[in-house]
């Protein structure tokens, strides 16, 4: 049996449709499964924190090579299927809650050990709140090693940009402040059932020991990228006065004068470290 008779076959026998209101679409390629346990790195010594188990498709391959999963899944539906598969894993659990509901540093501090002594993340995550969850596992100072995501091939490509280059976005600093980004897997819109209106990317987040670069006040600092970016076809100049960070457009070409940027430049045009200068700028002269 493949894995797409499988999974037909776990659908069938539980009336299981793909819930789209929570963004289901179940891997059938075996391959993409492998290649995604293989990215991720696991071993012995981790605790795997998998977010969206749904039919347990990859979680079973995660069981094998890791100390610990822990699987954290909204849908009620399935939890049935998950505890009734997964019954003789004694590395196994499950927590039925919303992800950004979850508190994650308790739970990875409950469970790393002398045998577990690292946490990674594996998920196939649901479109529509990919930024949250992302956002969320970053900026929760958490003690995990690496983040390894299927995500929209589009948004992939603008988590894993180099800021001031094309794609880039508000979260594309963030990812860069906190991670060493990069796509690992390109995975065609095929590979899933009901199979999605667009192709998909794995991408991998290394956690750096220490943020990319050095800022005086993290929250000034990206609510100042939030802000130039929510009003990207107008000039940082003008996001900065119109978002109330600087009061006059006056102040603002002065400001961008004294740190060498051009008065008419865009946001996505700025790297981080002149985000960096920029905010430790404005926090001075608050």
């Amino acid at each position: 049996m493949n894995l797409l008779q499988e999974t037909k076959f776990i659908m069938d026998k539980y009336g299981i449709q793909a819930n789209k209101s929570l963004g289901q679409n179940f891997l059938i390629d075996e391959n993409i499964v492998n290649d995604i346990v293989d990215k991720s790195n696991i071993n012995i010594s981790d605790l795997v924190i998998e977010i969206g188990p749904g039919l347990g498709t990859l979680t079973s391959k995660l069981l094998e090579k890791a100390g610990k999963v822990i699987a954290i899944e909204l849908d009620k539906k399935v939890l049935n299927i998950l505890n009734e598969r997964f019954v003789l894993y004694k590395n196994f659990e499950l927590i039925n809650n919303d992800i950004l509901k979850v508190d994650l540093n308790d739970l990875i501090n409950k469970n790393l050990n002398e045998q577990i002594t690292t946490c990674k993340i594996v998920a196939n995550l649901p479109y529509y709140i990919t930024t949250p969850i992302i956002m969320k596992l970053l900026q929760e100072n958490l003690k995990i090693d690496s983040i390894t995501v299927m995500v929209q091939k589009e948004v992939a490509e603008r988590l894993t940009a180099i800021p001031g280059e094309k794609d880039a976005g508000s979260i594309t600093y963030s990812i860069y402040y906190y991670t060493e980004p990069k796509i690992v897997l390109n995975v065609p819109r095929n590979c899933f059932l009901p199979v999605p209106d667009v192709n998909s990317s794995v991408i991998s987040l290394k956690l750096l020991k220490n943020p990319r670069i050095s800022v005086p006040n993290e929250e000034v600092f990206f609510h100042i990228i939030k802000s130039a970016f929510s009003q990207k076809r107008k000039t940082l100049v003008n996001s900065l006065v119109n978002n109330k960070i600087i009061d006059t457009k006056e102040s603002a070409e002065k400001l961008l004068n004294s740190i060498g940027l051009d008065t008419k430049i865009r946001a996505e045009k700025l790297t981080i470290e002149n985000f960096a200068e920029l905010s430790k700028k404005i926090a001075l002269n608050k």
